[in-house]
């Protein structure tokens, strides 16, 4: 092995050369059970329908007086698969209970101010949405 190469591995980084890229498993999978914050949207082109949508997940704890608190958290979910989408905009409304899986994207967002911010969105898979009875 090269001295560069050599190198490159102290440091912590992968260095391909002529060497067959070691294939490794990873696993991105997020499932949430939630109610949807607000009707989804539609978003991108006809040629490339986006549908977002948010869902509120909650924790229930208790302090040491013995008080109960409840912390909701708010998840962007995104769906790019077009027949899903549909489904969703034409099925899903605010308030409505929704198992989503998925996977967990971190990106930057441009907003109309021209400023960079941080993204965290959950790419949809699949979403079971549960009638409100």
């Amino acid at each position: 092995m090269n001295r560069t190469l050599l190198f490159a591995r102290s440091l912590g980084l992968r260095a391909f050369s002529s060497e067959v890229p070691r294939i490794e498993k990873t696993v991105n999978s997020v499932t949430l059970l939630g109610r949807v914050g607000a009707d989804p949207l539609k978003r991108g082109t006809d040629e490339h329908p986006v549908v977002t949508f948010s869902l509120a997940t909650h924790n229930n704890y208790k302090y040491e007086s013995g008080d109960w608190v409840q912390r909701t958290d708010w998840h962007r979910i995104v769906v790019f698969k077009p027949q899903l989408g549909e489904s969703l905009q034409n099925f899903l409304k605010k308030g409505q209970r929704c198992l989503v899986t998925g996977k967990i994207s971190y990106g930057e967002i441009t907003d109309q101010e021209g400023k960079t911010r941080l993204s965290t969105s959950i790419i949809a898979d699949d979403v079971i949405f549960f009638s409100n009875q």
